[in-house]
């Protein structure tokens, strides 16, 4: 299916931003601004009336010209519960919580938004349909669980824990989906492989457009620098090696790296390998009672790793943002795999200061890197080729400056936040702002 025809060339933003209309545009996210960090200031600067409901806020606020508003969950989740229906009761009580302080909002201020844009992952949108059957509804289209995916699992290392009740228990978690696509007017999904996830009924509902990258900030540094914890300073003329997930767990391929440490610690003997990430659980099961991935896998391969080798491995845990630029803008070769999944932005970012990305050869992935282009791909589970091409990237200077020039070019081309992306997403308001109110919908 070919999501986002309708972008497929710019075409510059009308009526709606020149005309100094002052619309009311209300942003949900339960952690906002998460994929709106750019999109939101970005309208407020324009003169609009933007506001955002979101559990992150503890009380009224303002963000870079956006009005916070928060809500609170107040209800329990209720106890002996049909375990199909947890994941549902949890997205429900969201929706709740976050239609009662909207309802305030609409009651208490006389507020009704024009236009609605949410992101519907957590449940919060709900019913505000509901509340305001006028407003214009664009949802963030990020997943849509594959039913299939319980006949064969990805990774045979973690098989479905109930065997054929799992593709029930995936029907269940779709219902989320399902009920936000009532009040759905448009949707917008960052690359295609996500939007592709999602049933033929959608295709001509989403666009896809990335959140963007802001690649004058995001670009390369022949002067960074990265300074580790006991002093040590790296710059480009050392050989780094860089892994980064937001949590260490299999759905990014950490058991896959972890295993492939010791060959690679013993290939590049002067290598230092950099380790970003936590040890909680973004996606995925978690990991058995008072374990974290994390350990799981420093166990597994600890006894096989020298002294002196693991030394060199530096796990940096989460880090601010300018280390984690600094730290991709010194690395030789940066790691990254996922499974068949949502695409993270740390790859975007690694592509755009020109890290030489060496990748698994899933669907995601694959959309954005060319092999021996703008990087090196592998399968998945091989982390023996892994280490091939990783070594291949290390020993071959120029190489490596080839991809790095043609990664950037790429992120620029097609990911840059102010001259492709950001325009794009203003479109896709002007568009929902141009519908009908109370259109009917299916």
């Amino acid at each position: 299916m070919a999501y986002g025809r309708r972008f497929s060339r710019y075409t510059p933003v009308t009526a709606l931003f020149e005309t100094g209309i002052g619309v009311k545009i209300l942003f949900i996210h339960q952690n906002f601004p998460g994929q709106f960090k750019h999109l939101a200031p970005e309208l407020a600067a324009r003169g609009h009336d933007v506001r955002s409901l979101t559990l992150r806020a503890k009380a009224r606020g303002k963000w870079n010209g956006v009005e916070l508003y928060p809500y609170q969950i107040k209800r329990k989740p209720a106890q002996g519960l049909h375990p199909w229906l947890v994941d549902f009761e949890t997205k429900v009580l969201r929706a709740e919580a976050c239609y009662a302080a909207a309802r305030h909002m609409r009651d208490g201020e006389g507020y009704t938004p024009d236009v609605i844009v949410a992101h519907p992952g957590w449940g919060e949108p709900m019913f505000l349909r509901d509340l305001w059957p006028t407003a214009r509804i664009g949802l963030y289209c990020e997943l849509y669980y594959a039913l299939d995916e319980t006949a064969a699992p990805f990774d045979p290392e973690f098989p479905k824990q109930n065997g054929e009740t799992d593709s029930i228990r995936l029907r269940m978690k779709n219902l989320n989906n399902m009920m936000h696509r009532q009040s759905m007017d448009l949707g917008i999904s960052p690359t295609q492989f996500q939007a592709g996830t999602f049933p033929e009924e959608y295709e001509d509902l989403i666009s896809v457009i990335h959140d963007g990258i802001d690649t004058n900030v995001v670009r390369p540094n022949p002067q960074a620098s990265f300074t580790l914890e006991d002093g040590t300073v790296l710059t480009q003329d050392d050989e780094v090696i860089t892994f980064v997930n937001r949590n260490l767990e299999p759905y990014r391929g950490y058991h896959v790296f972890m295993r492939a440490l010791p060959d690679l610690l013993k290939a590049r003997p002067n290598a230092r390998v950099l380790i970003v990430g936590g040890d909680e659980v973004s996606y995925g099961a978690p990991p058995p009672k008072g374990q974290t991935w994390k350990q799981i896998y420093i166990d597994e391969v600890r006894g096989k790793i020298p002294t002196p080798n693991w030394e060199r491995v530096h796990f940096l845990g989460k880090v601010p943002y300018d280390k984690f630029l600094s730290m991709l803008q010194i690395s030789r070769a940066h790691v990254y795999l996922t499974y068949p999944f949502v695409l993270s932005w740390s790859l975007m970012e690694a592509m755009s200061i020109g890290a030489p990305i060496i990748a698994s050869d899933t669907a995601p992935v694959k959309e954005v890197i060319a092999h021996g282009e703008t990087g090196r791909l592998f399968p998945f589970f091989e982390g023996d080729q892994m280490v091939k091409e990783i070594c291949t990237v290390l020993d071959d200077p120029a190489m490596r400056a080839e991809m790095a020039e043609a990664s950037r070019a790429y992120a620029v081309a097609r990911y840059d936040l102010q001259s492709c992306c950001l325009p794009k997403q203003l479109e896709w308001i002007q568009q929902l702002y141009d519908m009908p109110a109370g259109a009917v919908r299916s």
